[in-house]
């Protein structure tokens, strides 16, 4: 199949595989994902760029990966996003589906995205570096996704010249990156570590092992829902297949102090806990108007409630959708207009009492 052009409208009334919660450990782990930063040989990093190296460099990727299409390298239908041409609500919401990065969207100049249906794969052209790479899957999964990623990357190597040094490796616009060039990260919901208070404690240990913590979209971002991405600090000295046994090897750990903080919310303060899941719950079913920031705290209660058995008639994959679907791009996409700061809170309790009070969607509606 050749490429397709994207229908932002149609995409919003979906959500991504990764929110399917399904994966292993889903209940805390919500996603792994794993990104490769490579760079063309015969091009200087995007900072040094001129507009005709940037659209030179997006020309030859885009046809090598439309290439590999054709050959069947890919499964299912790959849709290519010119980002230069799209308006920022339309950028924003590419963010929130963790598609694009942040600097992507707020850059300038010649760039693109390719992602396949599922939304578990994404190409990012012209990012920091000439090529970003990542594989996203549901729940603690980081062996699927370096075997798909590491087979994408070896297909894409085979047509194009990186920058690579015998000595470094592989060569990235920050020095951070160099080596593999790779950021292995898993997504986790961590709400009681934070009600217990510890869980500075618990990233200040994994700070000592060279592990770096962030928010949900990435770096230079807020933790919000209790979401939290831990991920390798450095890439040189060690290899992808070792730096992501390193991070795979600490999320277990993680799963169990968050399981014991919850089993120690239940056993010491069970009242307390029912009481601020069934709030949290009242309150996105009746709301008539609130922030994308309550909103996310009260789904993440919401999320452990339903996890730890608390409250029945609510499915987890659900809840992961409202966690995306509330945020603002996701809301002004899903109403097909734009929407100033309190209409979209208004809008945002709409769709919450309609999704978690049984009102069935009316058609056109999601």
């Amino acid at each position: 199949m050749d490429f397709s052009n994207l229908n932002l409208q149609e995409l919003a009334q979906t959500s991504g595989e990764w929110l399917r919660g399904s994966g292993p450990e889903s209940d805390i782990v919500i996603s792994s994902r794993i990104r490769l930063a490579r760079n063309l040989a015969d091009f200087p990093f995007i900072s040094r760029a001129t507009d005709t190296d940037r659209a030179e460099i997006g020309k030859i990727l885009r046809g090598r990966i439309e290439t590999l299409h054709q050959q069947g390298k890919f499964t299912g239908q790959l849709i290519y996003v010119d980002v230069s041409e799209l308006e920022a609500v339309d950028r924003q919401f590419l963010v929130e589906r963790q598609l694009i990065s942040r600097e992507h969207a707020d850059a300038e100049g010649a760039r693109a995205v390719v992602i396949d249906q599922r939304e578990q794969m994404s190409v990012m052209i012209n990012e920091e570096d000439h090529l970003r790479i990542q594989v996203l899957k549901s729940g603690l999964d980081l062996g699927s996704a370096w075997e798909q990623i590491n087979e994408l990357d070896d297909h894409i190597e085979a047509r194009v010249t990186y920058a690579y040094n015998d000595r470094f490796g592989y060569l990235t616009a920050c020095p951070t990156n160099v080596g593999t060039g790779v950021r292995v990260s898993v997504m986790l919901h961590l709400p009681a570590l934070v009600i217990t208070q510890q869980i500075d404690k618990v990233f200040r240990s994994l700070q000592k092992i060279n592990l770096a913590v962030r928010g949900l979209y990435g770096e230079g971002s807020q933790a919000q829902g209790d979401f939290y991405q831990v991920s390798n600090q450095i890439t040189l000295g060690q290899s992808e297949e070792e730096l992501t046994k390193k991070v795979a090897d600490v999320v277990p750990v993680l799963i169990d102090y968050e399981r014991q903080a919850r089993d120690f919310l239940i056993r010491e303060s069970q009242e307390t806990l029912h009481d601020r899941v069934s709030r949290a719950y009242g309150i996105l079913r009746t709301a008539q108007t609130i922030s994308s920031e309550e909103t996310m705290h009260l789904l993440s209660s919401l999320r452990m409630g339903v996890n730890l058995g608390l409250i029945r008639d609510v499915a987890i994959p659900t809840v992961n959708k409202l966690f995306v679907h509330t945020q603002p791009a996701h809301l002004q996409k899903l109403t097909g207009m734009e929407l100033d700061s309190s209409d979209r809170n208004i809008e945002r309790a709409t769709y919450l009492r309609r999704h978690l009070s049984g009102e069935a969607p009316k058609a056109g509606q999601n």
